[in-house]
């Protein structure tokens, strides 16, 4: 059974379920997924999940998210990127670089955040850029969302280029709109690279278009690679039998207990997570 994880650049221009696919028309029968949608128009790593490595996908949901991000002030669109018509902002002014500078740190830690309307949050059971299409009225309530890391990369009016560190659950395009409404102007997102989804990071990753019935599997990477943000036990050869079998094994006293942990075998494969 050929089983691991993928990790893609996804390229603009296609969905993350394209990707999906493209790896799916090689690995059946083997379930296939992803862990984190990028948008069509957005670029970079994209984790796809092979056979019973899908069962990781929570997990790698969970890993931080590193992203490069193009914003053009001064102007807005209703889905917050040029995917829709771009309007022109005239009332606002032209912020300065000092004010760009102090007023990032505000957008640090864990903040509100309102979704775009165009996204994917359901509302009574339907995605809400489904209703935005519709021409229906979109309440979206903000949620938490954590900020590790904003940086300014490049300014030169009207281009405003970010470097992000972020969870799960966080809206690059409402980053970008919400800094620009704090500075007195408007946003949209113009281009998105995802760099690295915990440690899978653009500069390994593999366009999905260069994948064929030959080399995928050659693309592969353990499952162990998911969850390296775990503390790892290596029981004996008799416990990992009992484990496998839905058993209880007894831990030395000295292992930090409290949360999950990745229990690895003796070439050091994941054979699953306990706690």
């Amino acid at each position: 059974m050929h089983a691991g994880i993928l990790c893609l650049n996804k390229p603009p221009g296609i969905t993350s379920r394209d990707a999906v696919n493209i790896v799916q028309r090689f690995a059946r029968p083997l379930k296939v997924g992803h862990a984190g949608t990028l948008d069509p128009a957005a670029q970079g790593v994209l984790v796809v999940c092979v056979g019973p490595a899908t069962r990781l996908i929570p997990l790698i949901h969970e890993l931080p998210k590193s992203y490069v991000a193009t914003f053009l002030l001064g102007r807005s669109s209703p889905t917050d990127d040029l995917d829709s018509e771009v309007t022109l902002f005239e009332d606002g002014s032209i912020p300065a670089l000092d004010a760009v500078r102090a007023a990032l740190p505000r957008f640090l830690g864990r903040i509100e955040q309102r979704p775009p309307d165009y996204s994917a949050v359901k509302i009574a059971g339907r995605r809400a850029y489904d209703l935005a299409r519709r021409g229906k009225a979109v309440e979206l309530a903000p949620r938490a969302v954590e900020v590790h890391r904003i940086d300014l990369v490049r300014y030169d009016y009207p281009e405003l280029e970010l470097s992000i560190e972020c969870g799960s659950g966080t809206y690059i395009r409402a980053l970008g709109r919400d800094l620009a409404i704090a500075l007195g102007t408007r946003a949209v997102m113009a281009a998105l690279l995802r760099t690295a989804v915990g440690d899978f990071r653009v500069e390994e990753a593999v366009d999905p278009r260069a994948l064929d019935r030959d080399n995928w599997r050659g693309c592969l990477r353990p499952a162990r690679d998911a969850v390296r943000h775990l503390p790892t036990l290596r029981p004996p050869a008799d416990d990992l039998r009992r484990l496998r079998n839905g058993g209880m094994i007894a831990i030395d006293p000295t292992f930090p207990i409290g949360g999950r942990v990745a229990v690895l075998d003796e070439r050091d494969e994941l054979v699953g997570i306990c706690g």
